[in-house]
């Protein structure tokens, strides 16, 4: 067949088979058929196209394709090596993975592209934008990330509810000199800005070409935000993604991490993501907002006006439902060894297995009130997280709440979350996490034993790394004195 003509063919079955309305609720910030980005892309006369995937660590993993070999990948997939599910996120390639491997010989997987992510990236000269993922392979798919999420909120669907999400990060900027930091080990990197100076409009006016590229550039990449402001530390920004409907929600953060990199980038700063990069300072959160409503989407399930929390029984049950399975699934909230050097007291993290009404040291913070703001923050999800694990961590414990018809046990935490310590505290460390959830029964309930043993085999395989290393602080600690 003529290329040219196979391209017109596809292009037109495309245009019916993507015939689709993607729609986004009130809250999203456009709506494009399938069709309408396909016409969008031939009006514009697009050369290329961005594809990007997501690694167990949430980091994206991408190429940039010719616009004709995208429309003849768009609908029947295309290959894409496995080894983003067998490496780390320095691309070492993990010892103990069991789907893919040295054993394997690293083959592609048969990636999708998820049409309805179309965004146009502003700082890349407007570049065509989609994720894809992993729905479609038969190995894959019980591993890949966002494929898991998407199956969490089809229970949720099948079940009578859509559930609507949104992340919100703290991060640090530091101006930009890798060839320092790399030859330093990292030490020492210079804040963007000094000092201990949260909600500050001076510093927030000072950086404005900064701070105002990410609210601008950020809502361009549809990645909007509800707000953004500098939180307490040397150079650190806290923002919150405007939310939606689950997937939406989890893609715009991950894309959100990313683009924030990117714009800094651009205006000679590094940002990072660590959960905690000084010992001295407080750690960066990646709290989830999340809420559960009606099938018709017109009502708040979370919120009943005849409660006098304003809680409705189904929040109760889904509140329960997280508590009763954090200690089981904590790495897909808190997935790095520095993860735990955030979940310390005193640090605005918390530590035990608690909830409350508007408390900030608790793991759970409920925030009753209208019947469209009504909502449940967890707390314990750190920037490092991946924001896909996340949200199904998120989703699938409280939907196992109200399934099970949990009942609240305890309650709401009175002052201090960490002198609340009657129900148990969490996992200590990275290691002793994963252990627990290894071996839990109910974390293969929710996700499944191949995900459950990947990515706990990942979370190992991390904490092994780690343990071989000298560091810093030993040497401070012994290499005079003992």
């Amino acid at each position: 067949m003529n290329g040219k003509l196979g391209l017109f063919i596809f292009r037109e079955a495309a245009l019916i088979h993507f015939g689709f309305i993607y729609r986004k609720n009130k809250y999203m910030s456009k709506s494009l058929t399938a069709k309408e980005v396909i016409q969008k892309l031939d009006a514009a006369k697009t050369e290329k196209v961005k594809l990007a995937i997501v690694d167990a660590d949430g980091i994206l993993r991408g190429k940039v394709m010719s616009y004709d070999k995208f429309l003849s990948v768009a609908e029947k997939g295309f290959g894409f090596c496995d080894v983003v599910f067998g490496w780390d996120a320095g691309d070492v390639a993990y010892d103990n993975a069991k789907v893919t491997g040295w054993h394997s010989g690293y083959p592609d997987g048969k990636a999708s592209v998820d049409i309805t992510t179309f965004r146009q990236v502003p700082w890349e000269n407007d570049l065509p934008f989609f994720i894809a993922d992993f729905s479609n392979d038969e190995n894959l798919n019980k591993i890949c990330p966002r494929t898991l999420l998407r199956n969490i909120k089809k229970q949720a669907n099948d079940a009578g509810y859509i559930p609507y999400f949104s992340q919100e990060f703290e991060w640090f900027n530091f101006i930009d000199n890798k060839e320092e930091l790399y030859k330093t080990g990292f030490q020492n990197p210079q804040p963007m800005t000094p000092g201990m100076f949260g909600y500050s409009v001076l510093r927030a006016s000072q950086e404005g070409s900064f701070f105002h590229d990410l609210f601008d550039s950020l809502k361009k990449f549809g990645v909007p935000l509800e707000g953004i402001h500098t939180e307490t530390g040397p150079g650190v920004y806290e923002a919150a993604i405007l939310y939606g409907e689950i997937m939406e929600a989890a893609d715009r953060a991950v894309l959100f991490k990313s683009g924030v990199k990117e714009i800094a980038h651009r205006h000679g700063l590094i940002a990072t993501f660590m959960a905690k990069w000084n010992e001295n300072l407080p750690g960066c959160s990646g709290h989830v907002h999340q809420s559960l409503w009606s099938k018709d989407g017109k009502a708040n399930l979370f919120y009943d006006k005849k409660s006098a929390t304003g809680m409705s029984a189904l929040l109760e049950s889904y509140i329960a439902g997280q508590l009763h399975c954090l200690p089981y699934i904590l790495p897909m909230y808190a997935p790095t060894i520095n993860s735990y050097k955030r979940l310390v007291e005193g640090a605005w993290a918390p530590t035990t297995l608690t909830w409350a009404i508007d408390n900030r040291t608790t793991a759970l913070r409920v925030l009753p009130g209208s019947p469209t703001a009504t909502r449940l923050e967890t707390r314990v999800v750190g920037s490092d997280s991946n924001p896909y694990l996340a949200m199904a961590g998120c989703l699938a414990s409280g939907l196992y709440g109200i399934k099970n018809k949990m009942k609240l046990k305890t309650t709401a935490t009175k002052g201090s979350g960490y002198a609340d310590t009657k129900n148990g505290i969490l996992p200590k460390n990275l290691w002793e996490a994963s252990q627990a959830m290894k071996q839990s029964a109910v974390a293969k309930e929710l996700f499944g034993e191949e995900f459950v043993a990947h990515f706990t085999g990942t979370r190992e395989w991390e904490w092994r790394q780690f343990s071989k290393v000298v560091t810093d602080w030993e040497l401070k600690r012994y290499f005079e004195i003992i």
